[in-house]
């Protein structure tokens, strides 16, 4: 809102004032002009200007998504390396096939909710759409505030529920019988220490001595290794040193005596100086041995989409057909062997693993871990990181202080820590005994009397 307001000079002259009201209401001049028409179209003329400064400019919303992500959002956005890695497979894989010729002002929450149903159609599982979805939205939610947009299309798309799933806890039990499997006294140290510790994988991993104090038994967390693809890690290599754990605070926690000492006399027999790595791999100690691969009948595996030219499991369909499937990079790795073992191709060099002394999850999960659980016959799913939950959960059951186990494993919220009470099989035991002394008061016996 403005107007013109007249003032009367000295010599009686009448000027116009411009006032005008801005955004929050308060009294603004434009100038003084010597008729009401220039005072007008001053005042008009500052208020047009600031609400085109709080609209988005239209140039920007006309962009397609894919210019938006690629060039401005995905380059500027500060998240950590490991975390972008995960963002750029989820954006190529199932956003930007959707999304990416669209222009950023046509997208609409309907588009999302066909976009959640088609994910669903593919057979993507809910987690992942959940992810996804949180990828989308942050990048929405920096259009909007860059005023690329005026509407954020995220906002009340629901994504199929994700049910909780009851945490599986190896018991002692169980860990002693993996312990066992494992297939020499380093590998079984390294698991004794993640379990008697909770570290993560790339906290242990990049343990070195001098993260050690041997006489008051104290092991601080201040470094984490990841793993990287070439493609995001900064110097093109694959394994990256944070001087930060996850929750980005240095801890300390005391190890027991007799994991102490095993490490101590570990360290000497292995000549470790204070920056080695404790658990080091050098890449020819153990080669990787060839995959056993067992081809299916293409006629039973059905034809590429779209063209639908040619079949799956065959030479055609990994060369014409330009199909990555199991079954085609198999027949073709069958196929390109056959012609090294009749002379035909020259023989490749002996598969090493790559590494620069740190353990690489593949190669421990698929070399080391799996075969153990096997050999352990455990019948349940376990992971190298269940090794962490078996920790708190046991600290826990054991009667250890809530706050105390939360700091020792670095959660960053008390709740995180609550999950781990009550989640051993046995827990429920002495609910049970407390059940059956009520329900077997008038009858100490335990019989069940006739009806």
């Amino acid at each position: 809102m403005g107007f013109s307001r007249p003032r009367v000079a000295k010599d009686g002259t009448v000027r116009y004032a411009a006032v005008y009201r801005d955004v929050r209401g308060r009294i603004r001049h434009a100038g003084t002009f010597a008729t009401e028409a220039q005072a007008d179209k001053a005042w008009q003329t500052a208020l047009a200007k600031i609400h085109l400064q709080r609209l988005p400019d239209p140039g920007k919303g006309r962009q397609r998504f894919r210019h938006y992500v690629e060039d401005t959002w995905f380059p500027n956005h500060v998240i950590e390396l490991r975390t972008r890695e995960n963002y750029d497979c989820e954006i190529n894989r199932h956003i930007m096939p959707w999304f990416g010729d669209m222009r950023m002002i046509d997208i609409l929450p309907i588009d999302v909710r066909e976009w959640v149903t088609h994910l669903q159609s593919e057979g993507v599982k809910p987690p992942t759409i959940r992810y996804c979805m949180t990828v989308l939205s942050a990048i929405f939610t920096t259009a909007l505030n860059d005023l690329v947009i005026v509407l954020h299309p995220c906002k009340g798309v629901k994504t199929p529920p994700v049910p909780k799933k009851k945490r599986v806890i190896i018991t002692p039990e169980q860990f002693d019988a993996l312990y066992a499997a494992l297939p020499d006294p380093r590998m079984q140290l390294f698991a004794e220490l993640k379990i008697e510790t909770g570290l993560r994988w790339g906290e242990i991993t990049e343990l070195r001595p001098k993260d050690i104090d041997f006489p008051t038994r104290m092991l601080t967390v201040s470094r984490v290794v990841i793993e990287l693809s070439p493609k995001h890690h900064p110097e093109g290599g694959r394994f990256l040193v944070k001087g930060y754990p996850k929750d980005r605070e240095h801890r300390s926690l005391k190890l027991s005596k007799q994991i102490s000492e095993k490490l101590a006399a570990y360290i000497a027999a292995k000549h470790r100086q204070p920056d080695d790595l404790i658990f080091f791999l050098h890449p020819d100690e153990y080669p990787q041995s060839p995959r056993l691969r067992v081809l299916a009948d293409p006629e039973t595996l059905g034809f590429i989409e779209p063209d639908r030219r040619y079949r799956h499991g065959t030479l055609s369909g990994y060369s014409a057909g330009i199909c990555r499937c199991r079954h085609c990079k198999d027949v073709y790795a069958d196929y390109r062997a056959r012609r090294r073992e009749a002379g035909k191709d020259s023989p490749r060099r002996r598969r090493t693993i790559n590494t620069d002394g740190h353990f690489p999850r593949s190669w421990f999960r698929e070399r080391i871990w799996k075969p153990a659980i096997e050999a352990a016959d455990l019948r349940v799913h376990v992971r190298p990181h269940d090794l962490r939950h078996a920790h708190a959960s046991w600290l826990l059951a054991g009667g250890a202080d809530l706050q105390a186990v939360k700091e020792r494993l670095g959660h960053a919220s008390i709740i995180t820590t609550e999950k781990y009470l009550h989640t051993l099989p046995d827990e429920d035991d002495s609910t049970l005994d407390a059940f059956d002394k009520i329900r077997n008061r008038s009858n100490p016996n335990g019989t069940i009397r006739a009806v």
